[in-house]
C-alpha cells in the first residue's frame, strides 16, 4: 500500500508511529481518539499502511499500542481494543487505554480486560496519562503523554511520501536503464531501432537529486538524535527511518551504475549521430544564407524619401535580420559543435570538419557584415529625414510669423518681435547646418555601398539615393532664403515703424512743448502791458516760436507721409514675396507688382525733394549717405518682385499647356 494512495486517512492523524519504543525495544503505536466519530474502516486501513513499514525483526519485538482514550467515549475505546485483535493480535504485546481525569463510569466499564487476555492475545491496563512513565520511559513518550520525544506527523508523512517516490521512480527507471544498456550490445542496425524508440520514464538526474536529499536528511535526522536524549536513555531514530537509508543508499549506488553506462551509450550514439547532423545543417545554412537571405539583401537598396518611408524600410530590414538570427543561432550551435568534435573527433574526420567551419564562418560572417552595414545606411537615413522635417517644419513656423499681419502697440513690441524673428532665423541655419552633415554622412556611405552588392551593379539606385539627398539640401536651402528675404523686408518694415512711433511721440511732446511756451509768452505779453514796461523778447519770441513751430510741423507731416509711403511699399513687397508655394500654389498678382512699381518710384522720388518750408527756405533729410543707402534698399526689394513675378510667369507656362 502506498502513501499516497491514502493521504487523506493518514493526515488525519487517526494512528501514528513516533519512533518511540518501549522497554523491551518495542515500537509504540499511537492511537490518538477524538471527541468526533472515528471511522473504523480508515482506522484499520492507516494501521493496516503503518504496521507495513517495519521490518519484520522489528515487528518480532512486538508493539505497544497507547490508545488515548481522554476525548473519546467507552465505547469506542472499547471497540477499537477488540479491532486490535484482528488487525494485529500476533504483533501486540501491551496496550495502554489512557483514561481521562473523570474517569468512565463504573457501570459502563464492567468489561475486565485483564480477564480476556487469553482470547485478546495482549494485555490492556487503563492508566492515567501520567502514570504512563511506570510502563514507558518519558524519552519515549511525545508531549501529549508528557514526554520528551519529538514527533511532527506532517513532516514524517512528506518524508514517507518521498521515499515512497522514489523508490517507484528509481526501481523503475534502473530497469529501463538496465534493459537500454543490454541492447547496445546487438548489432548496429537493432540498436538503431531500439535506441530511437527506447527512453528512460524519468529523469535520471532528477531521480539521482531526490535520492541524495533524502539520504542526508535521513542521515542528518540520525546524526541529530544520537545527540539527544532524555532520562539517561539515548534518543534512537524512526526504525522506517534505518530501515529506508539502506534501501536509498542500495538504490542510488545501482542507479549510478547504470545511468554511468547509459551516459557511455548515449555519448557513444550522440558522436555518431552528430557528425552526420552537422553536415546536414552546415549545408542548410550555407544555402539559405547564400540564397533567399543574400536575394533579400540585393533587393533592399533605398533610404525612402520620408521619416515614414524610412520607418517601413528598417521595420523590413529588422524582418530580414529576425530570419537572419535564426541562421545564426544555428551558426553558434554548429561551430560550437564541430570544435567538440575537433577536439575529440578521429584524425579523418579533422580535416572534414575544419573545411565546413572555414565555410560556415566565411559565409556568416560575409552576412553579417552586409547587414550591419544596411542598418547602419537605414539609420543615418532615418536621422537625415528626421532633421529634414524638423527643419521644414520651423520654415513653416517662421513662415507663418512672416505671413501673419503686422499690428504692434509701440516700438517694444516691434523690438521683441524683432528678437523672436532673429532667433528663429538662426534656429533654422542651425537646422540646415546640421542637415549638411548628416546629409554628407549618408552620401559618403552611399559611396561605399557598391563594395557589398555581391556582384550587383547599384549605381541607378544609388544615384536615385543621392540625387535625392542633394535635392532635399537644395530644396531647403532655397526656403531658407526665401524666408531670409522676407525677414529682411520684415526687419526693415518694423524698423520704419519704429521711426513712425518715434516720430509721432516727439510730435507729441513738441506740441505739448510748444503750447506751454506759447502760454508763457501770453502772460509775458499780458504782464508787461499791466506793468506797462517792455522787454528784450516781447516783441520777437513769438515770432520766432510760431515760425518755428510752423517749421516743425511742415517737416513732421512730410515725414510721416514718406514713412507712410515706405510702409505702404514695403507691405505690397512682402505680399509678392511671400506668395511661396509653402503656403499655397497661387499666381503673383500683377496688380500687385504694379502697386510694389508705382508706390517705389514715388518713394525714390520723394527721397529726392527737399522739405520747403512757409517762407521759402529748403531742407534735405539726413545726409547724402543715408538717402542713397535708403534709396538702394527700395530698388533691391523692387528686383526682387520683379525676378518673382518672372519666376511664376515660367512656372505658369507649363501650367497652361
Amino acid at each position: 500500500m502506498e502513501a499516497s494512495k491514502i493521504l487523506p486517512m493518514l493526515k488525519k492523524k487517526l494512528a501514528f508511529l513516533s519512533g518511540g519504543k518501549d522497554r523491551r525495544s518495542g515500537l509504540i503505536l499511537t492511537i490518538p481518539l477524538c471527541t468526533e466519530q472515528t471511522s473504523m474502516e480508515e482506522l484499520s486501513a492507516t494501521l493496516d499502511y503503518l504496521l507495513g513499514i517495519p521490518s519484520e525483526k522489528c515487528k518480532a519485538r512486538g508493539f505497544t499500542v497507547i490508545v488515548d482514550g481522554r476525548k473519546s467515549q467507552w465505547n469506542i475505546v472499547k471497540t477499537v481494543v477488540l479491532m486490535l485483535q484482528n488487525v494485529i493480535p500476533a504483533e501486540v504485546s501491551l496496550v495502554c487505554v489512557v483514561k481521562p481525569d473523570e474517569f468512565w463510569d463504573k457501570k459502563v466499564t464492567h468489561f475486565c480486560f485483564w480477564k480476556e487476555k487469553d482470547r485478546l492475545g495482549f494485555e490492556v491496563i487503563l492508566v492515567s496519562a501520567n502514570k504512563l512513565t511506570r510502563y514507558i520511559e518519558p524519552c519515549q513518550l511525545t508531549d501529549e503523554f508528557g514526554g520528551s520525544l519529538v514527533y511532527d506527523h506532517l513532516d514524517w508523512l512528506n518524508k514517507r511520501l518521498v521515499f515512497e517516490k522514489f523508490t517507484k521512480e528509481s526501481t523503475s527507471l534502473l530497469d529501463e536503464l538496465t534493459v537500454i544498456n543490454e541492447n547496445e550490445k546487438g548489432s548496429q542496425a537493432e540498436k538503431d531501432r531500439y535506441f530511437s524508440n527506447i527512453l528512460p520514464s524519468f529523469d535520471p538526474e532528477t531521480v539521482l537529486q531526490t535520492g541524495h536529499e533524502l539520504l542526508s536528511e535521513l542521515q542528518q535526522r540520525r546524526f541529530n538524535g544520537s545527540e539527544g536524549g532524555g532520562g539517561g536513555t539515548a534518543w534512537s531514530p524512526m526504525d522506517d527511518e534505518l530501515l529506508a537509508q539502506p534501501q536509498v543508499m542500495k538504490l542510488l549506488d545501482s542507479l549510478r551504475e547504470q545511468y554511468t553506462k547509459y551516459q557511455e551509450v548515449c555519448r557513444q550514439r550522440s558522436k555518431r549521430s552528430q557528425l552526420e547532423e552537422i553536415q546536414t545543417k552546415v549545408m542548410q545554412v550555407v544555402n539559405w544564407l547564400e540564397g533567399p537571405g543574400t536575394e533579400q539583401l540585393r533587393t533592399q537598396w533605398g533610404i525612402g524619401d520620408s521619416i515614414r518611408a524610412s520607418q517601413a524600410l528598417q521595420q523590413k530590414h529588422e524582418e530580414i535580420e529576425s530570419q537572419h538570427s535564426e541562421w545564426f543561432a544555428v551558426y553558434v550551435e554548429l561551430n560550437q559543435q564541430i570544435a567538440a568534435l575537433l577536439s575529440a573527433g578521429d584524425e579523418e574526420d579533422l580535416m572534414e570538419l575544419k573545411g565546413l567551419q572555414q565555410q560556415l564562418s566565411d559565409v556568416c560572417y560575409r552576412q553579417a557584415s552586409q547587414l550591419e552595414f544596411r542598418q547602419n545606411v537605414l539609420q543615418s537615413a532615418h536621422e537625415f529625414h528626421m532633421t529634414a522635417q524638423d527643419m521644414s517644419q520651423q520654415l513653416d513656423g517662421l513662415l507663418g510669423m512672416l505671413c501673419a499681419d503686422v499690428a504692434p502697440a509701440d516700438g517694444a513690441a516691434i523690438q521683441q518681435t524683432l528678437k523672436h524673428l532673429e532667433e528663429k532665423l538662426k534656429s533654422v541655419e542651425g537646422a540646415l547646418q546640421s542637415l549638411r552633415e548628416k546629409g554628407q554622412v549618408l552620401l559618403d556611405q552611399m559611396s561605399t555601398q557598391t563594395s557589398f552588392s555581391y556582384g550587383k551593379d547599384v549605381g541607378i539606385e544609388n544615384k536615385e539615393n543621392i540625387d535625392h539627398i542633394h535635392s532635399v539640401m537644395e530644396d531647403m536651402q532655397l526656403r531658407k532664403q526665401r524666408c531670409e528675404d522676407m525677414v529682411d523686408v520684415r526687419r526693415l518694415k518694423m524698423l520704419q515703424m519704429v521711426q513712425l512711433f518715434k516720430c509721432e511721440e516727439d510730435a507729441s511732446q513738441v506740441r505739448s512743448t510748444y503750447d506751454y511756451g506759447r502760454q508763457l509768452l501770453q502772460a509775458t505779453v499780458v504782464l508787461c502791458q499791466s506793468l506797462r514796461c517792455t522787454t528784450r523778447s516781447s516783441g520777437d519770441t513769438l515770432p520766432r516760436l510760431n515760425r518755428v513751430w510752423k517749421q516743425f510741423t511742415v517737416t513732421s507731416d512730410e515725414r510721416q507721409h514718406r514713412l507712410e509711403m515706405a510702409s505702404a511699399f514695403h507691405t505690397a513687397a512682402e505680399k509678392i514675396l511671400r506668395e511661396s508655394p509653402e503656403l499655397a500654389e497661387l499666381m503673383v498678382d500683377v496688380e500687385a507688382y504694379e502697386e510694389v512699381e508705382t508706390v517705389g518710384k514715388g518713394l525714390l522720388d520723394r527721397l529726392t525733394v527737399p522739405v520747403i518750408f512757409p517762407d521759402g527756405s529748403e531742407q534735405f533729410f539726413g545726409s547724402p549717405g543715408d538717402m542713397a543707402s535708403s534709396a538702394e534698399s527700395i530698388r533691391e526689394r523692387m528686383k526682387l518682385a520683379e525676378q518673382r513675378l518672372d519666376e511664376e510667369s515660367l512656372e505658369a507656362g507649363p501650367r497652361e499647356s
